[in-house]
């Protein structure tokens, strides 16, 4: 059986520890050395690089996020064990983990590592499909004339060059389409690599639950369920025509991936549209005050990934999902590209206060659209806001002592809510 060493690299045919360096880092399936769509994914992303930087949080759990009144970005594993998971109130958080060590988001240094990463893929194969910072699908089709070695020996070789060049960690799922491998990559992270072939596609499939489905959230497992979905064996029961009848698109999607069928290819020049950040409630919300504080948080890190990639929004959206689950969406286009935060706030909290009479809300989130180079942006000034200039001016001082001095040398009040 077709197995490969992860920490050495050695490849051989049988599946226990690896006969030259004797690691129990050993991947082993009949289709290691044919399949070439990955999906590798960093482990705990964020919290990892804070870590490296700082080698006293080491051992310690690590969450990323805002005051007390905040929410966690993400956390470290340490932390995830005791409970802590993404877009959790910080108040809940630190009740379950009351010893871990909150640090706010660097967003430069992400984007910096994320590059890194990037480069390193680039040395494997042009076909890379970002999908955040910290994951991307890779299609390594062609590539073993290439190196000489088939895909799964070049993906092992990515992340042990993260290892040893970044300090850093990811996960590879490898497949025959994107959605297996991004199934995958979740299977045993982190530090994974796992496979699913083609020829065990329906039997690794039947019977898993569809919240294994990329996009299948809470609302949309309680529409399944009420007509009796619960697995991807229910699925199959359905014919096509039924699906779609009933679930639109997301029908006939569902119908061909619970048959492992997904012909999207890995598409590598598909431009940046947006930036945008949300975050949910663990109970729905009307308290102004707190979905003030939030907005004003997310607002910072769309900022932030803007400035970081030198990108400005011609367009801020702001979004809430009420108590009923329905979404509401509003936009507005400004007379200048901007990536101030600031501008970002004031101009989402004006749409908030034409929608605040709607809530409670669960949901809330902002974003930049109309993307453009940042070269030009925030540039005309606001006649009916004679003080814009002057809070732009102090963004960009903050902006430069946060970098020299770190995230929490300068903190607005309303990020504290």
């Amino acid at each position: 059986m077709p197995s490969l060493c992860r920490d050495c690299l050695a490849t051989f045919d049988t599946p226990a520890r690896c006969p030259k360096c004797r690691s129990p880092r050993v991947t082993t399936h009949d289709e290691l050395f044919s399949l070439s769509i990955a999906h590798m994914d960093c482990d705990a992303f964020y919290a990892s690089v804070e870590k490296r930087d700082n080698p006293e949080l080491a051992s310690k759990p690590v969450i990323i996020g805002g005051g007390r009144r905040g929410v966690v970005s993400t956390a470290c594993y340490v932390a995830r064990i005791r409970g802590v998971r993404s877009a959790m109130p910080m108040f809940q958080a630190l009740k379950l983990c009351p010893e871990a060590v909150v640090v706010r988001p660097r967003m430069e240094a992400y984007v910096e590592a994320s590059k890194a990463i990037r480069e390193m893929m680039l040395a494997l194969t042009p076909e890379i499909e970002p999908l955040s910072l910290d994951e991307a699908f890779m299609d390594l089709s062609g590539t073993e004339r290439l190196h000489g070695r088939p895909p799964a020996v070049m993906l092992a070789t990515l992340i042990k060059r993260m290892k040893d060049e970044l300090g850093l960690t990811g996960s590879i799922g490898l497949s025959h389409n994107k959605f297996l491998a991004k199934v995958a990559s979740d299977l045993e992270k982190p530090k994974g690599f796992s496979v699913i072939g083609k020829a065990e596609t329906d039997a690794f499939l039947r019977d898993k639950p569809v919240k294994l489905i990329w996009g299948v959230g809470a609302v949309t497992q309680a529409s399944l369920a009420k007509a009796g979905i619960h697995t991807f064996t229910d699925l199959l029961r359905w014919e096509l025509e039924d699906l779609t009848a009933r679930f639109g698109s997301m029908g006939t999607r569902l119908y061909h991936l619970a048959r492992g069928q997904d012909k999207r290819r890995v598409s590598a020049h598909e431009p940046v549209k947006s930036i945008s950040k949300e975050t949910t409630f663990f109970e729905d919300t009307h308290d102004l005050e707190l979905l003030d504080g939030h907005l004003w948080r997310l607002a910072e890190q769309v900022s932030d990934r803007a400035k970081a990639r030198g990108l400005a929004g011609q367009v801020v959206t702001l979004k809430l999902k009420k108590s009923n689950f329905q979404s509401l969406t509003r936009r507005l286009s400004l007379r200048d590209s901007t990536q101030m935060a600031d501008v970002i706030y004031r101009t989402a909290r004006g749409l908030f206060d034409q929608a605040a009479s709607e809530g409670p809300f669960r949901l809330i989130g902002t974003g930049i659209s109309g993307l453009v180079p940042a070269d030009d942006a925030d540039r005309v000034g606001d006649l009916l806001d004679p003080d814009a200039s002057k809070r732009s001016d102090v963004e960009r001082a903050t902006d430069r002592i946060r970098k020299k001095f770190g995230s929490d040398a300068i903190l607005k009040g309303r990020a504290l809510r």
